[in-house]
């Protein structure tokens, strides 16, 4: 084995030489241990020793020379897996806030309804508005009675007087009796037309204060020998005094007669009361 040469090689890096200093580690002293500062025995000067420091501006052993120490990574570098399941937490924490903020929204107020005009229970109700008054239908013109001229068709009528409670028509030979009572309506029947018109009793009808209406007997009408009432023909601007009978219930009173100048006429009114 070889002596290492004091003389260091180029290249390599100088050790740090400490001085022989008396006291200093390696030399045992008057004592019989070692002195600090001193190299142990058989270690040639000059050459480092376990414990002995690195002078500044040389590496340690192993450690490349001109090589920077890599700087340390940082905690979450070192715990990838940790820090990727924090970020997956933090997320689904501010999602879940972001979503679920529409439940946690205040309820507007409901809208107040406004005050009614309509007064309350202790207010005193107003009169309820009186309901407009009906005016009365127009009563009806009253129909023309006894003694007034009346006109249907060709032929004007003036009724002259009623006769009712008649039991019986016609002389001691040639009579009827009523089957209830007769009602003789005497009139005047003037034709006003151009033409000759026939009068004819059974055109008439007569109205009792029941609302029954009655047609004219004209059978009764013959026993009166004048009647002028069964199938009398008038020629224009002539006047006949007539006989119409009706055969009514004993208890009916007369109220109106419907005169006709022929069964298919109009009629006019005439009140018998």
């Amino acid at each position: 084995m070889s002596t290492p040469s004091p003389h260091p090689q180029p290249g390599q890096p100088q050790p740090y030489t400490t001085p022989h200093q008396a006291g200093a580690t390696g030399q045992p002293g008057p004592d019989g241990y070692p002195q600090p500062g001193q190299p142990p025995a058989g270690q040639h000067p000059g050459q480092p020793y376990p414990g002995q420091p690195y002078p500044q501006g040389y590496p340690a052993q192993g450690a490349q020379p001109g090589v920077p120490t890599p700087p340390r990574k940082s905690w979450f570098a070192r715990h990838k897996i940790l820090t990727g399941l924090g970020v997956v937490v933090l997320l689904a924490i501010i999602g879940a806030a972001l979503g679920g903020g529409g439940e946690d929204e205040p309820t507007p107020p409901a809208a107040v309804a406004p005050a009614s005009d309509a007064p309350s229970d202790d207010a005193p109700a107003e009169p309820a508005p009186e309901a407009p008054s009906e005016e009365p239908a127009p009563e009806e013109p009253a129909a023309p009675g006894v003694g007034t001229p009346v006109r249907d068709g060709k032929f004007e009528f003036t009724v002259t007087s009623v006769e009712t409670g008649v039991a019986t028509v016609g002389d001691e030979f040639l009579n009827q009796q009523a089957q209830g009572q007769y009602v003789l309506v005497h009139m005047t029947v003037t034709n006003i037309g151009t033409e000759a018109q026939m009068f004819d009793g059974s055109s008439q009808e007569l109205t009792d204060t029941a609302g029954r209406t009655h047609s004219a007997d004209t059978s009764a009408a013959i026993y009166l020998g004048d009647a002028n009432s069964f199938l009398t023909d008038i020629n224009p601007g002539n006047s006949v005094d007539g006989t119409v009978v009706f055969d009514i219930p004993a208890d009916a009173v007369p109220a109106t007669i419907d005169l006709h100048d022929s069964m298919f006429s109009g009629g006019v009114e005439v009140a018998l009361g």
